[in-house]
């Protein structure tokens, strides 16, 4: 009993589960009490709990071994029993009190086969990626983890750039339908089922792709798979469902972080429309907006699924913690049915072309309230998209500025060095947040440093956030400071492949992007190879760009024109 229990005058009555312990030999007093190990997880009635203090309890246990007058010796406790008369006294009581667990909950004396057997170091191997094609298009991957939790999904190149001005938002519908009904398990179905197989259920939507998975204790992967290709193949959509979801997304709006707006904002002013007009891929919104309501219904759901996501050739089964050839197996059983597109009749070619959207540059201003009242702002250049050479040097430069908010932002012993952190937040006073960021696409990418303050510092905000980019195209930056940077990006992007989850999508992303995964040390290979000439170069190349600027607050009006901000770098 915890000291806090005893003051509170608290104490288990059960005498047994003090009692029934191991012999135990205190203020002389010698116990010996047998029992069963599994006797008392089984017990069905219930612990009985009595306003006994700690104190009086001890005194009553040290009384001599005996229990209180007027209360029968359960116990022996005054050891007046032989050994015989105690083995035939268990062997009276197994007749009638259940001593052995059921098989679901039995330990057995050897591990599950499905657990892979403990080997010594000297027979182990590092886990590769392996992946494999099946005869449709659609590609397995996975990664052994030797854990009991496997997380399988499906990732496919299907996003909100391939949406049309008649189906905006369809994306974000699709992502927050997933593992609803199917036409053979309505969506209680599939909640009951998924908490009976000790699994959760993911789905995430973005520009580029979509992802489905389940996370689920490894005997159940079959069962969890199959649901799962139920999800993507086999939806059961109605009208009813999508203005459900509808209402949900109105809470979300309702609920939306301005960062979040600051982010789509930006996103719109970077990819704008093009003289010719119309809106480019990269500029369409992600999330759902209000006004395009009236145009989504199931039957555009379906229609966009047929032309988007169901393209095998573009279709990455992944895994992380199973067996290749179990997924494989699993894959051609759910997946192989679908059709490729070149032998699908049906399917609208014209329909999944991606088009490449060239970046503009320009502004975005959004005037509405905010909890905090801080006016958010964010400076963003074009970089090179995810088949570039350039993509680890930009991410080694995010990582150097880094950056957060003001209430971590001092101290001794926080190790909070990086350049953001030390040369605007523990400088000036006024700023509230400022912090890097990236966003990658297919042919183009973003490199930016958002922030925020009060409204009559905004000015100020921005001139330093451009100064910023200007100081990193003009002055090579320290060895210190890239040590750093590049030994965090390793630790945190090793760090986060532990996570089986994390390790999952990675997989599956990679083998989309570029139909291969890239091992962690080719990866560390190229963080160490940048240097102070690679980060100068990707700043003087970023800034030669229109910048791209941002704005979201109650007051805008001392935000600085894109214009000025253009003009500035001109002058450099």
């Amino acid at each position: 009993m915890t000291p806090a229990a005893a003051r509170r005058g608290f104490s288990l009555a059960s005498r047994s589960l003090s009692r029934l312990s191991a012999p135990t030999e205190r203020a002389g007093v010698q116990r010996r009490w047998k029992h069963s190990q599994f006797e008392f997880p089984m017990r069905e009635e219930a612990p009985v709990i009595s306003r006994t203090l700690a104190s009086a309890a001890a005194v009553e246990v040290e009384a001599k071994g005996a229990p209180p007058a007027g209360e029968p010796d359960r116990f022996d406790d005054a050891n007046s029993l032989s050994s015989l008369e105690r083995e035939r006294i268990l062997e009276a009581q197994r007749q009638h009190v259940r001593t052995e667990l059921d098989p679901s909950h039995r330990i057995l004396e050897e591990p599950p086969a499905y657990i892979p057997p403990n080997l010594p170091f000297s027979a182990m191997s590092v886990p590769e990626t392996q992946v494999t094609t099946l005869p449709n298009g659609v590609r397995v991957a996975s990664q052994e983890t030797y854990g009991q939790v496997c997380t399988v999904g499906v990732l496919a190149d299907c996003g909100s750039r391939h949406e049309v001005s008649g189906n905006t938002g369809v994306n974000h519908l699709l992502e927050l339908l997933a593992f609803q009904s199917t036409e053979t398990r309505s969506a209680a179905d599939i909640s009951a089922l998924m908490d009976e197989l000790g699994g959760a259920t993911f789905a995430s939507g973005s520009r580029e792709q979509i992802m489905y998975c389940v996370d689920v204790l490894r005997p159940n992967v079959e069962k969890a798979l199959e649901v799962l290709a139920d999800t993507v193949l086999r939806p059961k959509l109605t009208d009813e469902d999508v203005e459900a979801m509808k209402k949900v997304i109105e809470f979300q709006h309702l609920d939306l972080l301005p960062e979040v707006k600051l982010g789509e904002g930006l996103q719109v002013a970077a990819y704008g429309p093009l003289d010719g007009g119309g809106m480019q891929q990269l500029g369409r919104p992600h999330f759902c907006p209000l006004e395009a309501f009236p145009n989504l219904n199931a039957q555009v759901i379906y229609d966009f699924r047929r032309d988007h996501l169901l393209i095998p050739e573009e279709m990455v089964v992944a895994g992380a913690g199973i067996g290749h050839d179990e997924l494989v197996t699993l894959a051609e059983r759910y997946f192989s049915d679908l059709v490729p597109r070149s032998e699908n009749p049906s399917a609208d070619s014209s329909s999944r072309r991606t088009v490449d959207s060239r970046y503009t540059g320009g502004a975005y201003q959004l005037k509405t309230k905010t909890v905090d009242g801080f006016t958010r702002v964010a400076l963003a250049f074009e970089v090179d998209g995810w088949h570039s050479d350039d993509l680890v040097p930009v991410c080694v430069l995010q990582t150097l500025l880094g950056g957060g908010n003001s209430f971590s932002a001092g101290g001794p012993g926080k190790g909070m060095y990086s350049r953001l952190y030390r040369e605007v937040l523990n400088r000036y006073h006024w700023a509230e947040s400022a912090e890097a960021f990236t966003s990658f696409h297919a042919e183009s990418g973003l490199l930016g440093i958002s922030g925020s303050s009060i409204p009559a510092k905004s000015s100020d905000l921005t001139r330093v956030l451009a100064d910023h980019f200007d100081k990193l195209a003009s002055y090579p930056v320290m060895d210190e400071e890239l040590d750093r940077a590049r030994n965090m990006l390793k630790c945190n992007v090793l760090t986060q492949l532990e996570s089986r989850l994390v390790l999952f999508e990675d997989i599956g992303r990679q083998i989309l992007t570029y139909g291969k995964r890239e091992d962690t040390a080719a990866m560390c290979q190229k963080i160490d190879n940048v240097t102070q000439e690679d980060i100068m170069a990707i700043a003087r190349k970023a800034i030669s760009t229109a910048p791209t600027l941002a704005t979201v607050g109650d007051d805008i009006s001392k935000v600085p024109r894109q214009e000025d901000v253009a003009r500035f770098f001109q002058q450099k």
